[in-house]
């Protein structure tokens, strides 16, 4: 139960003093992220719909650190869970094309993950994307894997008449990050 919010002694946010029930002293714990559940809309789809009706609440996702009982919340959910099974990956690109966070991460079509965030690099010409790919297709990423931006639709015109492709849907509307990996077939250095 939110039992008071106040603005921080910075003024630069706000600070919440919370009453928890004995069942969460367990995740009370370094690592532990907490947000405001509300209705958002992202490139991965709407969430917290359910909040129209309930109103906002504050949503946790465990930490495994030493217990504590201060915590900075987040601006926004987490993309994923700390719990789900996969590993994160950093590519550096040239450009984000329509990329963005939650825009899915596909190979050979199907959706293996989801893009985590991006920034632009120290040297402002490039950008670093964090990706997140879940287990177990994380075991296809190689360091000879190749991945390119899957947003738009290609078109071709020929003989046998117009011809589109795209990685999916959503993919028009959200952008997304595609890869494979030559000679997967081979053993390889996983990346």
């Amino acid at each position: 139960t939110v039992e008071e919010v106040r603005l921080s002694d910075d003024l630069e946010g706000v600070a919440a003093v919370a009453r928890l029930s004995r069942q969460l002293e367990p995740f009370v714990r370094r690592g532990t992220r907490f947000w405001v559940v509300r209705p958002r809309v992202g490139a991965s789809g709407v969430s917290g719909l359910g909040t129209l009706l309930s109103g906002a609440y504050i949503g946790l996702d465990p930490g495994g650190g030493e217990r504590t009982t201060a915590f900075a919340g987040l601006p926004e959910p987490p993309p994923i869970a700390s719990d789900v099974p996969g590993r994160k990956f950093l590519l550096h690109a040239e450009g984000l094309g329509s990329a963005d966070r939650g825009s899915p991460v596909y190979y050979r079509g199907l959706t293996v993950g989801q893009v985590l965030g991006h920034t632009l690099d120290d040297n402002r010409r490039t950008v670093t994307l964090e990706v997140f790919v879940d287990a177990p297709h994380d075991e296809l990423v190689r360091e000879t894997s190749r991945f390119w931006n899957a947003s738009g639709i290609d078109v071709s015109v020929g003989a046998g008449g117009v011809e589109l492709s795209t990685e999916s849907l959503q993919s028009i509307v959200a952008g997304g990050i595609a890869f494979d990996t030559p000679g997967i077939e081979e053993p390889g250095e996983e990346a």
